[in-house]
């Protein structure tokens, strides 16, 4: 069975019509490459035990009932801090080590309702709270283009599952980049949805106002059916908007000639690899030969992003972890001699040296006397940055810039310096602070063969716009896979 078994939801949806495939051979293709590559790359954390009887139920009811979804017997892949009942739900966390949700999230429940099948949970950065998945206590996760470098994060499991062939799509969550920026680290494309889009009944919190689910997938086709299907009014998250996702399918199908498209000029400026920008300015004359204009255009504050993201999200990040205590759920500290030996020893041993510190952070910031000198004022500046994209927003259509300052880093190579880590996120951050829809699609390689990601950053409900920009320049740089892991017979490497 080839690599190229199906390469879109559509073939999916075809070869299973038509009988050229079963979904029981299909899931057991992703399983045989997880068993064969997930060791030397650690993407899963968890397979599905259940994946392939599950399979065969729903081929036995295909066989009474032959028109099904699109995504009926389909295979996706899981972030760790989803829940979905019967798979460990561990946030790559020794705190969650051995928790078991007793519920799906919303997005699961939808998934499961139009037939999919959850082939595993992958490896994460540790509560989502990372720019490499090196901070996961369950081991690092490599980047299937060169296993010296990391994946990105926090979402690195669930870009390398996709881009490695182990799954076809995947969900992660985006706090600060964590789906942009191992989506361009990988190769594959990731889009973050407005805030309010897709429920987040279900996803382990870690900062409440920023986090959003969204797909991994290799095309803006396949990421658009995905984020439909998961999107919508849910009555276990109050933060959902009413909004009907089909609109996203009308904004789709209509042409990008004539869009306007802004450049920001803090996000080409100092600080952007030679690489990356070659490849970005390949990735506008594809755009520019298609009719789409762009612009210089100013987001000011948006250099402030780094310092108010990790103000706000750390600071939300103490609240949502304080639950973490040995007394409810998760670990439990074995030395206890009293209950205040047992929040310490408990904290201290679930938690790692990048929670900890974020909990830290967070806790001063919240602390009596600086609440409002820094709390406060970073809401303050994420106004403006909001007010600025808002302005921003009346003179194009949508705005361009990098995912990611560099190529892929090496593993090690910013762990002992947390400032350059968190760097690593200064393109992503602002449209989580603005609560506005981003993607980062596949771009044109660099000199030395590493994956490099465009941004593309929408108005409030503008997804359909960004996905059909990215599938102009989908088509003009092809699927590109890594080549080391779709060489065999019948496996093609684009």
């Amino acid at each position: 069975m080839s690599a190229s078994f199906f390469s879109s939801l559509e073939e999916f949806r075809k070869g299973r019509d038509e009988g050229a495939f079963s979904i029981e051979e299909s899931v057991r293709h992703y399983l045989d490459r997880i068993e064969s590559h997930n060791p030397s790359l650690g993407a899963y954390l968890t397979v599905n035990p259940n994946a392939v009887n599950r399979a065969r139920q729903l081929d036995n009811r295909k066989a009474r009932n032959p028109a099904q979804s699109p995504f009926y017997g389909y295979p996706v892949a899981l972030k760790d801090n989803l829940h979905a009942i019967g798979l460990p739900t561990t946030c790559s966390s020794a705190m969650l080590a051995n928790f078991r949700p007793v519920e799906n999230a919303t997005v699961v429940d939808r998934l499961l309702k139009a037939g999919a099948i959850v082939l595993g949970k992958t490896n994460m950065d540790e509560f989502a709270m990372g720019s490499s998945t090196e901070n996961s206590a369950m081991g690092p996760t490599k980047n299937p283009w060169d296993p010296a470098r990391v994946p990105g994060g926090s979402s690195g499991g669930s870009a390398v599952a996709v881009a490695a062939g182990l799954a076809p799509m995947s969900l992660g969550s985006d706090t600060g980049g964590s789906i942009r920026q191992p989506a361009a680290f990988c190769g594959v494309l990731g889009l973050k949805p407005t805030y309010g889009r897709v429920s987040r009944y279900g996803l382990v919190a870690f900062s409440s106002s920023l986090d959003q689910i969204g797909p991994f997938s290799f095309s803006a086709a396949d990421a658009l059916a995905l984020t439909v299907l998961v999107s919508g009014p849910d009555g276990k998250d109050m933060t959902v908007s009413s909004r009907d996702p089909v609109e996203m399918e009308r904004d789709f199908a209509m042409g990008t000639r004539g869009l306007t498209v802004g450049m920001p000029e803090e996000f080409f400026g100092e600080g952007l690899d030679g690489a990356i920008a070659a490849s970005l300015e390949r990735a506008r004359a594809v755009w520019e030969s298609e009719g789409i204009v762009f612009k210089p255009v100013r987001l000011p504050s948006a250099k402030y992003g780094i310092n108010v993201y990790y103000l706000i999200a750390t600071s939300e990040a103490a609240s949502n972890l304080s639950r973490y205590d040995g007394v409810r759920y998760g670990l439990r500290s074995l030395s206890v001699p009293d209950l205040k030996a047992l929040y310490e020893n408990t904290r201290r041993e679930g938690f790692g040296p990048e929670v900890k510190r974020r909990i830290l952070l967070g806790t001063f910031a919240l602390s009596a006397g600086y609440q409002d000198q820094y709390y406060r004022r970073a809401q303050q500046v994420q106004a403006l940055i909001r007010e600025e994209f808002d302005r921003a927003f009346h003179e194009v259509d949508l705005i361009f810039a990098p995912t990611t300052p560099t190529p892929p880093f090496r593993f090690g190579e910013k762990v002992a310096d947390p400032l350059s880590m968190y760097l690593s996120d200064i393109y992503t951050i602002s449209a989580n602070l603005a609560g506005l829809p981003a993607l980062s699609a596949p771009s044109y390689p660099t000199p030395s063969g590493l994956p490099a990601g465009a941004q593309l950053i929408g108005p409030a409900w503008s997804e359909g716009k960004l996905l059909r920009m990215a599938q102009v320049l989908e088509r003009a740089v092809g699927t590109k896979r890594p080549p080391d892991l779709f060489s065999k017979k019948g496996e093609t490497a684009a």
